[in-house]
């Protein structure tokens, strides 16, 4: 099932931000992700906020009519960013509007690609109507392997897709089942070849620490990575989330989760292999070829930027202020065509919260944290993480704190470290 919401205070009805929080809008880069909610099998390890078509039960936001309500939020979205605002406009995505054009957009699920090409173009379209473009923007579908054919990766870059996730988790059947992911692994190539063909970016994203996967295992798949050459790819280590199938097939010892020295050799043999094949690790869990195939949209999220979030349980944040949607499709839907905001909670950050945010998210980043941000008992403890192999000297002199690989390991470690007080 899909996790609980955090409680947060009540969102106004026309979702007016508080004053200030567009202040700066316009300055920062914005995104906008879409959170497309539907899959055709719950897979055991997911929390996301995702339906089978069946569970809805044609009730509300469904495949068919989902477009239609990503739009209504999009027109709410320019309504509210525009609103206040004295300053010079950014970009008119539509005349007369004062919005800031999208830097990115990130279609993500769930499974985007089980709506039509068509209605993922539309949706793109209304963003372009009511924003604008930035020239050159990033525009990322995730993706099934099963679902991408040669002529729908072509409709998807004639409307301006740029980039492909292909959600591949494994090369190795058994931990596929394990996921209980149904693609054919075959199709992986094949899903590659058309997204390439149509000159789209394709990154591929992997899971490491499924319950039975071997360290042979996870190399396969690596070097079946390896071989079809990515611009990108993104592997994260399997996390059981309470309430889901996995979580009380582990609960009642019917499979058996890796240990932390497991994860360890997995990371590490990650990026041995994918350095040297020529991948840079730019965040702990994400590699690129070059600095212009990394995902944008993930690092302005990392960097602290603006992004509105269309969509069922979508999360947003503006000026310091993060909000989240109704989860459920169907009031989703009735209160988007009913002008009215979807937002279920909000909390405004306070200027700690902000700071903590950004250490905690920046020191993931490969070019590091810049130590001016890292005050007192903090600053203290820089000299005893390079002590312990856990920062890198050279950077440091240099003002930065970079992560090793073994601090790459025990980032939460180092953060708790350097926001000592």
């Amino acid at each position: 099932m899909p996790s609980a919401q955090p409680v947060g205070q009540p969102v106004p009805v026309d979702g007016r931000l508080p004053e200030g929080a567009t202040a700066g809008v316009g300055e920062r880069p914005l995104g906008i992700y879409v959170h497309v909610p539907f899959c055709r099998v719950r897979c055991g390890y997911c929390d996301f906020n995702t339906y089978t078509v069946p569970e809805l039960g044609g009730h509300g936001a469904t495949v068919d009519t989902y477009a239609d309500a990503a739009l209504a939020e999009l027109r709410l979205a320019r309504a509210v960013l525009e609103d206040g605002r004295g300053e010079e406009p950014h970009s008119t995505g539509r005349a007369g509007a004062v919005v800031p054009a999208v830097s990115t957009v990130f279609v993500g699920g769930g499974t985007p690609t089980m709506l039509p090409p068509r209605d993922l173009v539309r949706v793109l379209d209304g963003i372009r109507e009511e924003f604008g473009l930035v020239p050159d923007a990033e525009v990322t579908t995730e993706a099934n392997p099963d679902t991408i054919t040669p002529a729908v990766a072509e409709e998807l870059a004639a409307g301006g897709f740029t980039r492909v996730s292909l959600g591949m988790q494994s090369a190795v059947p058994h931990v596929l089942a394990t996921l209980d992911r149904t693609h054919d692994p075959a199709n992986v190539r094949t899903a590659v070849s058309a997204v390439r063909g149509a000159g789209m970016q394709v990154s591929l994203d992997l899971i490491y620490g499924t319950p039975g996967e071997s360290l042979e295992d996870w190399r396969a798949s690596l070097d079946a990575v390896v071989a079809l050459e990515p611009d990108h790819v993104s592997a994260y280590a399997l996390v059981v989330e309470e309430g889901t199938r996995l979580a009380t097939q582990v609960r009642r010892g019917l499979v058996t989760m890796p240990d932390d020295d497991d994860e360890a050799d997995k990371y590490e043999l990650a990026d041995r292999l994918l350095s040297g094949a020529g991948y840079g690790w730019y965040e702990i869990s994400n590699w690129a070829r070059a600095e212009h195939n990394r995902c944008l949209h993930n690092v302005n999220y990392w960097r602290g930027a603006d992004w509105w979030g269309i969509g069922p349980g979508a999360h947003s944040h503006v000026g310091g202020v993060r909000w989240w949607n109704v989860k459920h499709p169907a009031p989703y839907a009735d209160r988007v065509a009913s002008g009215v905001s979807p937002g279920a909670g909000r909390e405004v950050l306070t200027p700690t919260q902000r700071h903590d945010e950004e250490v905690l998210l920046g020191v993931r980043l490969v070019e590091g944290l810049d130590l001016g941000l890292i005050e007192g008992a903090g600053r203290a403890t820089v000299a005893g993480l390079i002590a312990d192999g856990l920062v890198d000297g050279r950077a440091a002199l240099r003002g930065r704190a970079v992560l090793t690989v073994r601090g790459r390991l025990l980032a939460d470690t180092v953060v708790h470290r350097l926001l000592a007080s």
